[in-house]
């Protein structure tokens, strides 16, 4: 059973046209703070970014942010982060992002919450970290998405072990306590013998 000491939370700048999408943001910062888990996210004070961040360090948690120097005003970088990292470019973003936490959680969002979501998943399929990744299927946002990635999975485009990688819940706790349980497919047993990555 996996224990985390910090989650990164890929999520909207924006609110969305539901308000359970920000009471779910809010929830979701208060359970990890109350855990005892520290949020790793985006840095911006706006959008549900902005609520994950504000829930949890109300609740007294620790909260991590990560922001391009070009986004700073665009996003409205957080001013009472428990750390804020600027970078230099989205790339360095989603890498200090990654380093930092120990799995990652899609809530709703956009384009680049689907950008952060993919990328990472695909790191744990190729064996650059063993880290899980959920998704928070809040009022059933990402249903079309589940369905697409079980049709690229049916059309053989995803191996059936790598399917596994990608957890979607309902609830914040049935989600964690699925991530906690993961087991990590063995890249070299799906895909055959390969090099290292670097």
């Amino acid at each position: 059973m996996r224990s985390f000491r910090r989650i990164c939370i890929y999520c909207g700048s924006a609110s969305g046209d539901d308000p359970i999408f920000g009471e779910t943001a809010r929830a979701v910062g208060a359970a990890l703070a109350g855990q005892g888990i520290g949020v790793v996210y985006g840095g911006g004070r706006i959008g549900l970014m902005g609520l994950v961040a504000d829930a949890a360090l109300d609740a007294g948690g620790e909260v991590y942010g990560v922001i391009p120097h070009k986004l700073q005003e665009l996003e409205v970088a957080h001013g009472r982060l428990t750390e804020l990292f600027v970078v230099d470019s989205m790339h360095a973003r989603k890498m200090v992002m990654a380093q930092l936490a120990d799995a990652f959680i899609a809530l709703p969002g956009g384009f680049g919450t689907l950008d952060e979501l993919f990328e990472v998943t695909t790191w744990t399929q190729l064996g650059y970290h063993q880290k899980p990744v959920g998704i928070l299927n809040v009022a059933g946002y990402f249903d079309h998405l589940l369905r697409f990635v079980d049709h690229a999975a049916s059309r053989g485009f995803i191996r059936g072990p790598h399917r596994g990688i990608l957890h979607a819940a309902d609830s914040i706790d049935e989600l964690l306590a699925a991530m906690a349980s993961a087991t990590i497919p063995d890249l070299r047993r799906t895909l055959g013998k390969i090099p290292p990555a670097p």
